[in-house]
Parts: structure tokens; sequence; C-alpha cells
């Protein structure tokens, strides 16, 4: 009798659960750039790391199965595997995307790749008309976050995985906030699924890495062979770092979920906060879509000040959480979005978005809630003083 495995079982054991060849409970890294041949075409079915390594297998399929894919692939970051995702098209397809999303996102479709005639609409994608109307004889593919980065928007992947199959489209989702334990995308219909595992995956802020998932064999065929070929390949030790991070993942997301949820209820109470965008606050605007797409809220929320004045006192005041990038680990992180992650946005985006100098950003860890909400009520009072 085969057991069915829970989501929690398999994160923390993994698909191998430990290595078979000694018993080891952690699974090996190997950190081995090449593996001997048994003689003429007589492989172990490793040759090159580049290609393969055992770890980095190991932590790709947990992922795929934990995301509900037939394959994952490993790279050395969230944008490299937003890059493999760009080779997948031509000169002068044309992509649609969120217009809310990380500015690396941005970077590499405004930038990077427009010199090579890749095309990029950016629409709110909340509302499925824009992404209906963006539509033309090149779209390729829509590409959308949700919730969104840093404003927390909800697209409803499901309505536009329905207009993607009928125009013939791929859909790719960056399911970087929610993980696969809140939210499984491919099961709303997306063909594709990102990861910046960097984020919460890893959990811990000491890694780089990126996943793409999918269920499309010829996708997935072509999305290897690139990997391979460009080289940004997911290392054996932050492999071994994923797998870690992934064993502990439901309980840090449940406790930062329920510190978040706190914490965003403090905001809206503050008389310094203008509004709060967080999607487990009852009242927010993609509250209930969230709910019937996901079984969970997150740990990333943003808020807006009454007086850009006291942003700077506030990221200088603050002790216990830190004034830093990135998100998703165990530490509470504050980030500015305007002068970081989403320096590089355009003005009249980023003025459309409300993301300006009276936007913070937190992703919230796992300390103690009590420590947290002092640390902000302390550091938004040092104002006064």
């Amino acid at each position: 009798m085969t057991l069915k495995k829970s989501f929690e079982t398999i994160a923390v054991s993994g698909v191998s659960g430990g290595d078979k060849a000694t018993g080891a409970i952690s699974f090996p890294i190997y950190q081995s750039a090449t593996f001997k041949h048994h003689g003429l075409n007589n492989s172990t079915g490793y040759d090159y790391s580049r290609a393969q390594n055992p770890t980095r297998e190991e932590a790709e399929k947990t992922l795929a199965v934990l995301e509900g894919g037939k394959e994952a692939i490993g790279f050395s970051s969230g944008v490299s595997a937003i890059t493999a995702c760009i080779h997948l098209f031509k000169s002068g397809d044309n992509i649609i995307l969120s217009d809310d999303l990380y500015g690396g996102t941005y970077r590499l479709f405004e930038e990077t790749y427009k010199d090579f005639g890749l095309q990029a609409i950016f629409v709110d994608t909340t509302n499925t008309k824009n992404i209906t109307a963006a539509i033309n004889e090149n779209t390729k593919a829509i590409f959308i976050e949700t919730p969104s980065n840093p404003m927390m928007k909800v697209t409803d992947i499901r309505a536009v995985a329905k207009i993607a199959k009928e125009n013939k489209l791929l859909v790719i989702v960056d399911n970087t906030f929610l993980t696969p334990y809140y939210q499984k995308p491919l099961e709303l219909g997306a063909d594709l699924v990102i990861h910046s595992g960097t984020k919460f995956l890893g959990g811990h802020h000491d890694l780089l890495a990126g996943f793409i998932v999918g269920n499309d064999e010829q996708i997935l065929q072509r999305l290897r062979r690139i990997h391979m070929s460009t080289g940004a390949t997911l290392s054996p030790f932050d492999s071994w770092l994923i797998l870690r991070g992934i064993k502990t993942l439901h309980i840090r997301l449940d406790r930062a979920q329920e510190n978040s949820i706190k914490i965003a209820k403090f905001l809206e109470s503050n008389s310094n906060i203008e509004k709060v965008y967080y999607v487990g606050l009852e009242n927010f605007e993609g509250y209930e879509l969230n709910k019937k797409q996901s079984t969970g809220f997150g740990a990333t929320l943003s808020f807006r000040v009454k007086d850009k004045k006291i942003v700077p006192k506030i990221l200088e005041s603050v002790k216990v959480i830190r004034f830093a990038e990135s998100l998703g680990g165990v530490e509470t992180l504050i980030t500015y979005p305007i002068t970081q992650t989403h320096s590089e946005i355009p003005e009249d985006i980023k003025k459309r978005l409300g993301v300006d100098e009276y936007l913070l950003r937190l992703s919230v860890g796992i300390e103690n809630i009590d420590d947290l909400i002092k640390d902000l009520e302390n550091a938004i009072n040092s104002v006064k003083s």
C-alpha cells in the first residue's frame, strides 16, 4: 500500500527521503564538477554538473512535487530563471506582463532583451480587459505576479489562463510571494511557474536560487537545453540549502503570516500611516480573490506614510527589523522600493502604481511579534522626538 504524503511530509523528507546509498538523513552535497564513467557509453546518469548534479536533482524533484508539476529546473538566481523563459521567444514576439512587478523583471524585458527585438507590454492584469486589449498577432505569453510586488495586487490566475488558452498563449506566474505551500498556479491553469528560491524557499537570506516548474514536456526540454547551454545552473551547495530551507517552509510561512496580519492591523491603526497593502486584510481589494485561488496571504506587505519626511527616520530607527533589500527570510526586513527594488521602473509607471517616496515594504519574519510591533512603534514615534 502506497502512503499518500502531505505537503509538509514531502517538504521535510524530500522526494528521496535522504541518501539511499548511505542512509544519510540530510541529502548529501555532491560537490563535484564531473563524474567518472564506468566505460564507453556506460554513464552513472551524471556526467557534468552543469547538465545535472544529484543534489540539484533532489531539490528540483522535491519542488516539482510540492508545486504539482512534472519537472522543476534549478537556476543560480530568480532572474536567471526568468531569463531562461525569455529565451523561449524570438525577436518580434510580444509578451504581456503585470505592470506591478519586481524591478529586475522589468529591467530584463525593457533593457536587456529589448535590444534583441522582444516586445513587452505592461498592463494592470487585475483587470482582464486590459490583457485582452493588449493581445496582438505577435503575442506569445502572459507573465504575471500575484500578489504583486510591491503593491500586493491580486490577479485572477484562472481567468488569465482562460484568455491564454483561447489565444494559444503561454501563462507564466511568478509564485515567489506565496510559494507552493499557499498557491499552486499550475493547478489553476498556468503553464510555467517561476520562483526566486532566494526568498521563502531558502528562507534564511543565505543563498541565491531560481526555479521554473512546468508540466509540458516539450517546453521543459527546451528549457533544460537553455539551462545547460547558458550555464546559470544552481550549485550543489545552494541546492542543499534549498532542501534545508524547504523542510521548514510551512512552519516559517505560517508563523510569518501570523505576524504579518498583526503588523498590518497595527499599522492600520497608526495615525502616521495612510494605507496598508496586505492581502490578508479583509478590507483589501484582492482579499476575496486571493482566498479563492490560494490558501494563505503570505508574509509581505507595504504601507504608505502620510509624511514622506518620516521615512528616513523610520529606516534609521528600527532595531529588530533590518533595513535591507530582499524578502522571505526568517528575519524581518524593511525596504524602500523607490530607491531599491523598483528604482529602475519608469517614473510614470511608479507614479501610476503609487511606488513613491511615501511607500515602504516589509518582509515579515518569525521573530516575537511583540518585539516587531514595539520596534515599529518606536521607529514611527521617534519622528515626534
